[in-house]
């Protein structure tokens, strides 16, 4: 039997933060059927890469969606917003080569998971680019939560904001905060037993875009931890 088409993969560069050339893994699918998810990575603002979703991407691919994998500058280089001004670049790379990769603007998501979660939330609220619908897993939605200052927000921000931890300011980076009734159609993913992001965080984000009239989706996943995606069973 002949082989079967593969995912293509192609690393690019989708802009510049300074000096520094910002990557993304770019997966073109065999046969694309005309819809684009931008992957953002987790790591806490401070750790992890785009490789962490290649199985993403591939898995993807082979369903027909193009996918690209974006890198951000972590906190231990640059503050906020550094963060979301990357993943900014990279689905601007996206919607204008979308032409070329059979791609139209109604049809671009974003998929993020915990850190990557929430930048992918922020990049559905700000809208500077349109989004079509908002993946999150394990994301935190909510800086001044009760789960957030269980782990010593808003102080314990500052590795990401500098200085400025005022509530405002947690305001300003929390998800939640945007929550209103043209919020792209969102998916939330979580496991109750996450020690790192609470999974409150997700309901909370759930309520609130249900409050507002926007259409939203949680899945709560019991007994599972962090990063619960990358356990087999799931």
């Amino acid at each position: 039997m002949p082989d079967e088409p593969r995912v293509a993969i192609e690393t690019v560069v989708v802009g510049h933060a300074g000096d520094r050339e910002l990557k993304a893994d770019l997966y073109r699918p065999p046969s694309p059927n005309g819809a684009g998810l931008l992957l953002i990575h987790g790591g806490s603002f401070v750790r992890g890469d785009r490789a962490q979703l290649r199985a993403y991407g591939i898995a993807l691919g082979r369903l027909g969606y193009t996918a690209l994998a974006c890198e951000y500058r972590f906190a231990t280089d640059a503050l906020w917003p550094a963060q979301i001004d990357d993943v900014h670049a990279a689905l601007e790379y996206l919607h204008e080569r979308a032409p070329t990769l059979g791609l139209t603007s109604d049809k671009i998501a974003v998929v993020g998971n915990s850190s990557g979660g929430q930048l992918a939330l922020m990049a559905a609220a700000l809208r500077r680019w349109p989004v079509a619908a908002a993946i999150a897993l394990y994301a935190a939605s909510d800086f001044l939560g009760p789960g957030a200052r269980a782990h010593g927000s808003p102080e314990a921000m500052a590795f990401l904001v500098g200085e400025d931890t005022s509530d405002e300011k947690m305001r300003s980076i929390s998800p939640i905060t945007y929550a209103h009734a043209n919020f792209p159609p969102t998916l939330l993913l979580t496991g109750n037993r996450d020690d790192v992001v609470d999974w409150r965080d997700s309901h909370a984000m759930f309520l609130r875009l249900t409050e507002v009239g926007a259409p939203c989706e949680l899945h709560v996943f019991d007994g599972a931890p962090h990063a619960l995606d990358a356990i087999p069973e799931y």
